[in-house]
């Protein structure tokens, strides 16, 4: 067998599951085959079937703590990938009721005929099954899902992962103020992978925690650098993206303070964004965890502001200080009057709770002289700037100490 993260070789002959042995992990069958085994009460080693490329196996053992109910041997060299228990146990701990309370009937019952043919000497025909499990496997996400977390945690430790940094700008006075830190991946193979695609995965994986510590402290060490480059001294903020994973992490406001800490940068230059569905997912402690952050001097931003809940009430149940209006809303203002308004109400209400507003998507001149004559504070885009690596930062707020419009 050859070991590579979570991807798993094994050569034909190979043993890659014995029965009775403790389940810690499945697969899915990338390459190769499989056949699997039962050794029965009266001593003889039944045949249940084979596997072969997208089917899955070893799955009833992560389910529960009971020990494998079948021997599963390579029958030509295959590649895995690894599902470990660990990892099932948290994206069912997260799945809707139902379809956790479904999936345990299922297994439960798949495991007592495995059982009873165990004893019987009358083994099910599992061949039968699997063109229907592939024909699942084929309709589902699941195994690009699995490939994405786990080249996601290799690409962290090799640097295939960097955050490219978008200006903030001020309105009224056309100067940088800010920049708002966003992941980017570029795969060996794969080539770019959109953070459409791999930040809702990582974030139901759970690795979107390591992803975000490593962001906030790549981010503020990058401001330091930045800053000193452009002849600033403290002046600059610069926003990170967190998600509901992260504010569950017990240690999540103490890992925040020591980041800081060793950074060179003041709590008021780090804005955390948030969106709404996170306050609305857990607004108890949400709320507790912003408050430590605000108590701190760390500014609260809500993402995307309008396109989720957009209960008014929360505004003043959480200490929230900005709020970015959406993109779809600022791309349409110029010919939807329904978009104009509400973009004029976000400014209004912002104001009227003393919250800075900052407008996301500004493609054009127009968009930029509309906003900032409505009262809006901020404003990030292409019209501006795109997002860039920090080297290409340093010089564009070098050099455009204030840009007209």
């Amino acid at each position: 067998m050859h070991d590579d993260e979570n991807k798993k070789s094994f050569k034909a002959g190979e043993t890659i599951m014995k029965q009775g042995d403790e389940g810690r992990c499945a697969y899915i069958i990338e390459k190769g085959r499989v056949e699997i085994l039962i050794d029965t009460r009266n001593g003889e080693t039944q045949y249940l079937g084979s596997r072969g490329p997208g089917a899955m196996i070893g799955e009833m053992a992560i389910l529960d703590n009971a020990p494998r109910t079948a021997t599963v041997r390579a029958i030509e060299d295959c590649e895995l990938l690894e599902i470990t228990k660990k990892d099932f146990a948290l994206r069912l701990e997260n799945a809707d009721p139902i379809l956790h309370m479904m999936t345990k009937v299922v297994m439960t019952r798949y495991r007592d005929m495995l059982q009873r043919a165990e004893i019987t000497g009358d083994p099910p025909k599992l061949n039968a099954a699997e063109d229907l499990e592939l024909t699942y496997a084929e309709g589902s996400s699941a195994v690009e899902t699995i490939k994405i977390t786990n080249d996601f945690e290799s690409a962290l430790k090799s640097a295939e992962i960097s955050l490219h940094y978008q200006p903030i700008l001020a309105l009224d006075s056309g100067k940088v103020v800010g920049f708002e830190a966003l992941m980017r991946w570029e795969h060996p193979e794969k080539g770019f992978i959109s953070p459409a695609v791999f930040i809702p995965v990582i974030e139901d994986s759970g690795l979107i925690v390591k992803a975000s510590a490593w962001a906030l402290k790549e981010s503020l060490m990058a401001l330091t650098r930045i800053e000193n480059r452009a002849g600033y001294d403290h002046e600059l903020f610069m926003s990170v993206n967190f998600s509901s994973r992260d504010f569950a992490a017990d240690d999540f406001v103490e890992s925040v303070y020591e980041t800081i800490s060793v950074s060179d940068v003041s709590a008021p230059q780090v804005h955390l964004e948030i969106t709404e569905r996170l306050l609305m997912g857990q607004p108890d402690n949400a709320k507790e965890t912003l408050a430590m952050c605000r108590k701190a001097g760390m500014s609260i931003s809500i993402d995307d502001f309008g396109t989720g809940y957009s209960s008014l009430s929360y505004l003043h149940y959480f200490p929230i200080d900005t709020l970015k209006i959406d993109r779809s809303f600022v791309k349409d203002m110029l010919n939807n009057d329904g978009s104009a308004a509400l973009v004029k109400s976000i400014i209004s209400l912002g104001k009227s709770l003393n919250m800075k507003i900052v407008a996301e998507g500004v493609e054009n001149k127009e968009e930029a002289v509309m906003l900032r004559d409505l009262g809006c504070d901020m404003a990030q885009g292409y019209y501006f700037a795109k997002p860039m690596p920090e080297k290409d930062v340093a010089n564009f707020v070098t050099q455009n100490r204030r840009i007209e419009f």
